[in-house]
């Protein structure tokens, strides 16, 4: 690991098999907390390269327990978090809006790091047991629509890295990586990022798959459609800046999206939406993050119909029904 610090502090790059061998030995022990520490410090101070980005998703992918779920035609609504934000669980709500308009998810999440609350965060406080096992995860998808994808589970060579991770409590690169290596790799995603530059990344990598994604980003910083100005949307097929109005929407103000201050707090937020009684703002932010999803997912949709379907689903109770079905079922031991 020294020459590789001593490579990066001397302004060079890693090529993409390079990162690659780092991050599988990264994970299986063979550098210190410092040394961990300190390559990933790296790259709070200077952009990962498309190369590095590539190398170190190829690594995370070899290593972790992959669920195929071939015939469910899975989206993800994954975020990269990381902007410093603290809104409320935009994504998380938007996926079980997606699944109950009738589109499977299998949604990949973790306990927040540089946030209050993470999608796991929030799942484990409403009583969600996590499981990598794939017939328990394949009849929540049968049953809700829905089944939820703890990172920890699926990538356990990972472990090491969690808790410097946590102490360092910023944005690291992993962030960058985590709607990247999904372990059931869906062909469908919506994925936000908190910057533009890794929004080009995201698009230049994806344009090398067969995944269909749109990648959002906020000008002022959000990693989801906030509705507080414009946004950035990268399909297939196109590249866009999109303004509310565009979506038949009014712009909200940042404190609309407050996620509160304790996971408890967002929590309530969380169940408050749910339910139909989340302010006109809360609503309106979850049907547009969760219309383009369905619009990514079946892209015959116009937007207004892919909005429509959201609204719906969100509105006459059909995406709480799929939270409480997920809930409810009953998971094998890990």
């Amino acid at each position: 690991m020294k020459e590789i610090l001593n490579h990066l502090t001397a302004y060079k790059s890693l090529d993409r098999s390079l990162a690659k061998e780092v991050l599988i030995n990264l994970a299986n022990g063979a550098y210190n907390n410092s040394q961990i520490a300190a390559f990933l410090t790296v790259f709070t101070m200077r952009s990962v390269t498309v190369e590095e980005l590539s190398g170190f998703k190829d690594a995370m992918l070899e290593l972790c327990i992959q669920v195929p779920l071939e015939g469910y035609d899975v989206i993800d609504l994954c975020g990269t978090g990381g902007d410093s934000k603290d809104s409320f669980n935009i994504s998380t709500l938007s996926s079980f809006v997606v699944a109950g308009a009738g589109q499977n998810v299998a949604k990949h999440g973790n306990y927040g790091v540089s946030s209050i609350c993470g999608s796991s965060n929030l799942m484990n406080h409403f009583g969600y047991e996590f499981t990598n096992d794939r017939d328990q995860l394949l009849r929540n998808l049968d049953q809700a629509g829905i089944c939820f994808l703890h990172a920890p589970l699926f990538h356990p060579a990972m472990k090491n890295v969690a808790p410097i991770r946590k102490e360092l409590g910023v944005k690291t690169f992993f962030n960058m990586l985590g709607p990247m290596v999904n372990p059931s790799q869906p062909k469908n995603q919506l994925v936000g990022v908190f910057s533009l530059e890794l929004a080009r990344l995201y698009g230049y990598i994806y344009q090398q798959t067969t995944k269909r994604y749109s990648i959002i980003h906020s000008l002022d910083g959000y990693d989801e459609i906030s509705l507080t100005g414009p946004f950035k949307w990268i399909t297939n097929e196109q590249e866009s800046l999109v303004y509310p109005e565009d979506l038949g929407m009014s712009q909200v103000q940042p404190e609309d999206l407050a996620g509160g201050t304790t996971v408890e707090e967002a929590a309530e937020i969380f169940w408050k939406v749910l339910n139909g009684q989340g302010t006109t703002a809360q609503n309106k932010v979850v049907i547009a993050n969760s219309g383009l999803a369905l619009k990514c997912a079946r892209p015959q949709l116009s937007k207004k119909e892919a909005l429509d379907q959201a609204r719906e689903s969100l509105l006459a109770g059909k995406a709480l029904a799929s939270f409480k079905a997920l809930i409810e079922s009953k998971t094998t031991t890990v």
